[in-house]
């Protein structure tokens, strides 16, 4: 009788085990997925980029921002996050191909706007979008540091990374409370304009970041004439992507530069359709080292809408 309740006691415990075993495993496999997400080991990227287990453990200390369409952002978001999309801080008055289209606002105009959003500069700022998307985190990183807003960031994968860490989505959308902001270091050496180039196109070096078909003028994003601005350098900024959408790393995107024909020490002015994707280009010169990197945020529909200008196909 004694050996069998010994028996018993012990098949017992056995199952007791075995069953939390089973539940730790299973624990385990739900953190596999948080486990999959894109982690930043390169230092050297620190001064653009955190990763989602950073802005996980930072959420309370940090202002976010979701650059992505509206519709995108009430379709789920990251908690707390303001929707703030590149239009939003742009004059969007003029029409395509006229002058000014698209350009970052005024220093008063843009103070008064990232103000309305509840941005004072003293929080450090995290920008996420979708990679599949035109690179428009770097787009409105690069309009937040020519407020003079060195504290922007962009999360390392965007959107998609923050889903595989397991992150809180919500639907809620924060209400914004107003603050008094004024730009007082804005840094103008960011922005490159139509006269500029114009002024200095034999020192510079002059970037194209649409797609191959855009460049060779096979197709357009609606600008009046298809083509390039005559002695562009050709580089995709897509190419700066690897295939989960995060970005390569410093080393990689230097030595992709290098081929390109691009060294450190020269004046890189970056231009697109209206400057998104050559922004987001503009952002990764600068942490590359190219600290004379420029966005021609005025770009190629402001070019070709002047018929006076040169077009190369």
């Amino acid at each position: 009788m004694k050996r069998s309740m010994k028996l018993v006691t012990i098949t017992v415990v056995f199952l007791l085990l075995f069953s939390l075993a089973g539940c730790s495993s299973s624990k385990q496999g739900v953190n596999s997925s948080s486990d999959s997400a894109p982690r930043l080991t390169d230092q050297a990227m620190e001064g653009y980029y955190v990763d989602a287990r950073w802005l996980q453990e930072n959420l309370d200390q940090v202002t976010i921002v979701d650059a992505r369409a509206d519709k995108e952002y009430k379709k789920g978001h990251i908690p707390g996050a303001v929707n703030i999309s590149w239009q939003a801080l742009s004059n969007m008055q003029p029409k395509q191909g006229e002058p000014g289209w698209g350009v970052v606002l005024s220093n008063e105009q843009l103070s008064k706007k990232l103000g309305e959003f509840g941005i004072n500069g003293k929080k450090d700022i995290v920008v996420y979008n979708d990679p599949a998307g035109l690179g428009e985190d770097g787009r409105v990183v690069w309009m937040l540091r020519v407020a003079g807003l060195q504290n922007s960031r962009m999360l390392f994968g965007g959107w998609p990374a923050w889903q595989k860490a397991g992150g809180e989505e919500t639907k809620s959308i924060p209400q914004i409370k107003a603050v008094s902001f004024s730009i007082t270091n804005p840094d103008t050496s960011l922005l490159a304009t139509t006269e500029y180039i114009k002024a200095n196109k034999d020192k510079v070096k002059l970037l194209d970041t649409r797609s191959p078909k855009e460049f060779t003028g096979k197709t357009d994003h609606g600008e009046r004439v298809r083509g390039h601005i005559p002695g562009a350098i050709h580089l995709h900024y897509s190419d700066a992507l690897n295939a989960d959408g995060t970005v390569k790393t410093v080393d990689e995107l230097k030595d992709m530069f290098a081929q390109a024909g691009l060294k450190p020490g020269d004046e890189v002015i970056a231009y697109c359709t209206v400057g998104i994707r050559s922004g987001f280009m503009t952002v990764l010169l600068r942490m590359c080292g190219y600290e004379n990197a420029k966005n021609y945020n005025a770009s190629f529909s402001e070019w070709a809408g002047d018929p006076n200008n040169t077009i190369e196909k």
